[in-house]
Parts: C-alpha cells; sequence; structure tokens
C-alpha cells in the first residue's frame, strides 16, 4: 500500500483518542482552557456519564469571532508567547483539546470578552465546522458537548457504566477545584444534587477551607499543615495523620505549580516518608502542592499531561521526605478522630440492647478483697520508665479504715464485680501538671492491656503493647543513629532450631543484624547460636525473634535498601521487646509511660500503622449518651 496523507478529519479522531480517552479527560481539558481564561467562576453539569452531556460555562476573558473561529483548529493556542517549551506556566498549551473533542462529538462553543455587544458562536460536529454565527450569552464562555464518541462507535464499547464515567469526572473537577482555591465551581450532576465551592483565598487557610469543602471536613481534621523549601521549590498543603489512611492511593492529591499530576517521583517520595509508619497495604491521604521554577520542570512528556519530568528529581525527592517526615514527627501525638465517630457508630447499633444477663448472679467471693490478687511489680525495671529516672520514695496502699470489710451489697445487681484489671491508678499521686497534659493522667487499666487516662477535656484510651512498641523502636533507631547499640552477652548461648534454608538465609546476613546488637551464627543445618541481643530488648522472647526474622529474610532482596532492611529487623526486635498485652502495670508505670509517648516522635501509631491511642472529647461521651 503506497504512502498517503490521512484526512485532517481521520488525524483529529486518532489524536482524540490519545488527549479523549473518556469523558473525565475532555471535561478536564474544557475546565483548563476556562481557569488559563482567568475564570473566577465555573460551572460544570455533567449527563449520562459525561456521554450525553458535557457543559462549562465560565465568566472568563472569552474570544472574539476571530479567536472563536481559530480556536477548534489543530494545535491553535494563544497560551505561547514564544517557542519555548520549558517556561509553560498555563494548564492547557498544545491546542489540541477542542479539535479533538470536535472529532468526536457534537460541540458548541459560545463566547463573548468583556466590553463586547454581543456573543459568537461556532459548532463542529464530527470534525465539520460550522460558520460563526451570532449568539447571546454574558461576558465569558460556554462549551457544551454531546453525544460524545458518536462518530466512533467502537470507542463506546470502552467505556465504563454511567456511574463509573461520572465519578471519574466528578474526581477531575475536584482536583481541579483544589488546585484553584480563589475560582468558585458549581458541579451539577444527573444523579446528586448540586455542589457548590465557594472561592476562597489563595493562602495556606484558604487552601484548607478548599480542601475541607471539596474532601470533607474529616480530612482537614486529620492532616498536618505542610512547608518546606529545598533548592528553589516549595512544598506545602496537608498530609495525612498515619492512623487515617486508606486502602488505596486514589486519596493522594498532587499539583505542580498547580497542575494536577500522577507521578512516580511524587508517589514514591510519599511512600518512603510515610513507610515506618504505615503498613505496605495503606496509603496516606495527601494534598501537596510543589511550586518550582517552569525550567525546572517538562509538562510536555504525556498526551494528557498527567505526567510531568522533572530536571532535578532528586532535590524534588528530598524535599517531600523531609518535609513530610519532620511534620509527621513534629509536635505532640495525635490520631485519627474518626475513632470516636466508629464507637458512637457502634453505641447507637447496639442501643436499646441489654448487656445486663437475664437471670442475676451472687456476687462471687473473689470480689470480697481483689486487691490481694495485684501481684506486686518494680516499676523502676521497666522499659517504660521516663529517661532521667531517680529513685524516690515509693508508693503506699492506702491504709484500710479499722474494721472495715468488704460491705455486703443492698441489692443483687447481676453483675460479676470482680475487676478484670487492677483500676488503681487514682490512688496513685500523678504529676500535679498531668492532667494538663497531651495524654493526662492515668486513671485505670482494663484487661492487662488499655491504659485509661483523663484529660482536661476527655479521655484518652492507650494500647500499652502499641505504644510501648514505638518507644522501642524509636530508641533502637536513635541508637543505632548516635553510637550503635548496646550489646547483652548472654550467660549461656541459645541455640534456635529452624527451616536449614531460613537458617542459611540469616546466616547470611550476620553481618546486618550486629548492628542492631543481635550476633549469631551458623550451628549445623538448621540451626543458629545467638551469641549477644540488644540490651534494649531486655527479657524478650528470643527464640521467636529469631524465627520471625528468618521468617522475612526471603523478602530482603537486593534491590531491598540496607536501611530498609535494618528498620524492619528494628521494628520486629521492637515488637518483641515491648510491654506485652496480658501485664499488669502499676499507676506509675501507666503514667511515665504515658509522658514517654509525648516525647517520642511517631508515637500515634506503632511499627504496624496501628493506633497506639484513642481520643474521646467530652462532646463524643456526650453523644454517646444521648447527651448532645
Amino acid at each position: 500500500m503506497p504512502l498517503r496523507l490521512l484526512p485532517s478529519t481521520l488525524v483529529d479522531r486518532i489524536a482524540a483518542g490519545e488527549v479523549v480517552e473518556r469523558p473525565a479527560a475532555a471535561l478536564k481539558e474544557i475546565v483548563e482552557n476556562a481557569l488559563d481564561a482567568g475564570a473566577r467562576r465555573v460551572e460544570i453539569v455533567i449527563d449520562g456519564g459525561g456521554r450525553r452531556l458535557l457543559r462549562v460555562t465560565d465568566d472568563g476573558g472569552g474570544m472574539s469571532a476571530e479567536d472563536l473561529a481559530l480556536c477548534v483548529e489543530r494545535h491553535a493556542t494563544s497560551k505561547l508567547d514564544a517557542e519555548d517549551l520549558m517556561s509553560i506556566a498555563t494548564l492547557g498549551f498544545r491546542g489540541e483539546a477542542l479539535p479533538s473533542i470536535g472529532a468526536v462529538a457534537r460541540l458548541s462553543i459560545v463566547s463573548r470578552p468583556p466590553g463586547a455587544s454581543s456573543a459568537n458562536e461556532i459548532r463542529v460536529e464530527a470534525g465539520v465546522k460550522s460558520e460563526v454565527r451570532p449568539a447571546a450569552l454574558g461576558p465569558g464562555t460556554r462549551v457544551e458537548v454531546r453525544d460524545l464518541f458518536f462518530a466512533t462507535p467502537a470507542r463506546l464499547k470502552f467505556l465504563k457504566s454511567e456511574r463509573a464515567e461520572t465519578a471519574a469526572a466528578v474526581d477531575a473537577v475536584r482536583r481541579l477545584a483544589l488546585a484553584r482555591p480563589e475560582v468558585a465551581f458549581t458541579l451539577v450532576t444527573d444523579d446528586r444534587a448540586p455542589v457548590t465551592w465557594p472561592g476562597r483565598s489563595a493562602d495556606a487557610a484558604g487552601r484548607r477551607a478548599r480542601i475541607a469543602d471539596v474532601l470533607g471536613h474529616e480530612v482537614a481534621a486529620n492532616a498536618l499543615d505542610i512547608d518546606g523549601v529545598r533548592e528553589g521549590a516549595r512544598l506545602t498543603g496537608l498530609a495525612g495523620l498515619p492512623t487515617y489512611s486508606k486502602a488505596n492511593s486514589l486519596s493522594q492529591y498532587l499539583f505542580v505549580n498547580g497542575r494536577p499530576v500522577r507521578d512516580k517521583v511524587l508517589i514514591g517520595a510519599i511512600r518512603a516518608a510515610y513507610s515506618d509508619l504505615l503498613p505496605s497495604d495503606r496509603h496516606p491521604v495527601t494534598v501537596l502542592f510543589l511550586d518550582l521554577d517552569p525550567e525546572g520542570v517538562d509538562v510536555n512528556v504525556h498526551p494528557a499531561k498527567t505526567e510531568v519530568r522533572f530536571r532535578d528529581a532528586g532535590n524534588i525527592r528530598a524535599l517531600m521526605v523531609r518535609t513530610l517526615t519532620d511534620a509527621l514527627t513534629a509536635g505532640v501525638p495525635r490520631t485519627a478522630t474518626t475513632a470516636a465517630d466508629r464507637l458512637a457508630e457502634l453505641a447507637r447499633a447496639n442501643m436499646g440492647a441489654s448487656v445486663l444477663p437475664a437471670a442475676p448472679l451472687r456476687i462471687p467471693p473473689a470480689a470480697a478483697d481483689w486487691r490481694q490478687s495485684s501481684p506486686p511489680t518494680d516499676w523502676r525495671q521497666s522499659w517504660a520508665r521516663p529517661e532521667g529516672w531517680e529513685a524516690t520514695a515509693g508508693f503506699a496502699e492506702p491504709p484500710a479504715e479499722p474494721g472495715a470489710g468488704p460491705a455486703a451489697p443492698d441489692f443483687d445487681l447481676g453483675l460479676d464485680l470482680t475487676p478484670a484489671a487492677d483500676a488503681r491508678a487514682h490512688e496513685a499521686p500523678a504529676q500535679a501538671d498531668a492532667m494538663d497534659r497531651p495524654l493526662g493522667a492515668a486513671r485505670a487499666q482494663l484487661h492487662e492491656t488499655y491504659i485509661v487516662a483523663q484529660t482536661q477535656h476527655g479521655v484518652v484510651i492507650v494500647d500499652q503493647h502499641a505504644a510501648h512498641e514505638r518507644i522501642v523502636y524509636e530508641r533502637l533507631k536513635a541508637a543505632m543513629e548516635r553510637d550503635g547499640l548496646a550489646r547483652q552477652m548472654l550467660l549461656v548461648p541459645l541455640v534456635v532450631d529452624l527451616d536449614p534454608a531460613e537458617a542459611a538465609r540469616l546466616a547470611e546476613r550476620a553481618e546486618a543484624l550486629e548492628r542492631f546488637g543481635l550476633v549469631v551464627e551458623s550451628f549445623g543445618p538448621g540451626a543458629l547460636l545467638v551469641r549477644e541481643v540488644p540490651a534494649l530488648i531486655g527479657e524478650a522472647d528470643v527464640p521467636a525473634l529469631i524465627r520471625e526474622l528468618a521468617e522475612h529474610a526471603a523478602e530482603w532482596d537486593d534491590e531491598m535498601p540496607l536501611e530498609r532492611r535494618l528498620l524492619h529487623v528494628a521494628a520486629t526486635m521492637a515488637c518483641h521487646g515491648s510491654v506485652r498485652a496480658g501485664r499488669r502495670l502499676r499507676p506509675e508505670e501507666m503514667n511515665a509511660l504515658l509522658r514517654e509517648m509525648e516525647r517520642t516522635p511517631n508515637a500515634g501509631q506503632c511499627n504496624h500503622g496501628r493506633p497506639t491511642f484513642v481520643t474521646l472529647s467530652l462532646p463524643d461521651i456526650e453523644k454517646l449518651f444521648a447527651r448532645r
């Protein structure tokens, strides 16, 4: 077959396959044109998932009749002053979107520049352009797309359901609304009530307000402010708390010079910053704005302009990782506020269900003197003791009143009153300012696992194992960075039996383990000899620690950075060396653990990403009891 030039209509349809892959892509291009025209108000109408109708009306600069006739020609644009593609400051620049849309749909554009006496309209249907004619419209532009892909019916087979296409179109508008908080948006779809996001200021407060408008107040309430600068690039926005995470990365909104993007460098930097705080199957919620010199980023690398290429990707990655890490580790520990909402929902679901047994029970004899059931513990030997602690007078049990004995109840409550845990924290004098601290003063321990603390404004429930796990982990990291970990030689070396393959893998990594104070060597097929352990993990179950490390050693391939491997070892050691669930703590230990949490970075979640504590404010508690 001889070579030939393709007709212009076919060329436009081929281009539409790249630029307009679905209704959401067409809508994104049209809204970007409105924003580039200086619009302060944009109204969007979506019908049939965008296949039947897309309408965008703005109050921007508008176009004259001459510009209107030219805007539907390929590669006609007003956004490039010169031939320099490395100084692009607008969202669009190629001049492909409108002719590509007109090649596969019925396109109508009505526009009127400020000061003009009337508007003008042009229509394009399957690539065939009409003459420009007068029309009625206020200052601005209205772009209407009907019957998308009617000229290429085969493309319709690749579209998803109307609901899915509507959701994709709404997401495209949502991202552009986040990028331009100063612009008011009105969104109308056929399956929900109209939504209006009012214009906000362009500063940090305006961005936070727009984020709350678009994504919900829950996101803004569970996020940290981000602001960092490095070598001419600046990163601002919000980063979600580690305990407020999602099952996928769709809630990561990234913007480069105001352009919504999905860039591998930025996504990888976010993953690196949260790698120490989240499990691999969870993703943080982020709304991040990266601003840099336009010459430092190439936006002309993807047909839909959703990917970019940085001139100095290393600098951008370092900026993001350092800024996010500093924000996540600064200040007092926080956890997501959604825990209180889940508790309220659970309470409402069980409201009316009786928690009392059907038949009354006699109080068991064990309840007569439950104080004697608490074995004595020496909190001074606990790893939860505060740093720099010095021995002081011990806490004594209050003397019993003369002749006092277990009082018989006046009536049968039908309840087993034997405490499930030592609830005597209120008897121990805490620091005078404990109630003013972020985590308050310990009041009780429930089921030998959860510490209940009281603050000035509510209640804090702490998972003692998760909290202490994070404390030990941060100490291991700090000690390794400072001067290495102190080792504790075992009086009798310990032999641990393993699968021969696992034992061999762990023996090959003995040098890396030695950096954490764990000295092992091969002891024949299927066995390891443990000579030294880190002093920080105390009396941990060393065989269980070795077996867990052996199980995960297969994941430490050559591509995994050494630092990541060592952090994985530290996390495993911290888990085995921390206070276990089921251990009863004295009041002093509980308060010491709370104070240590307040000083520890990332204390809001354990090494596995689970929250270490939950806060219930007094209003939350009042909601549980229908007092609000």
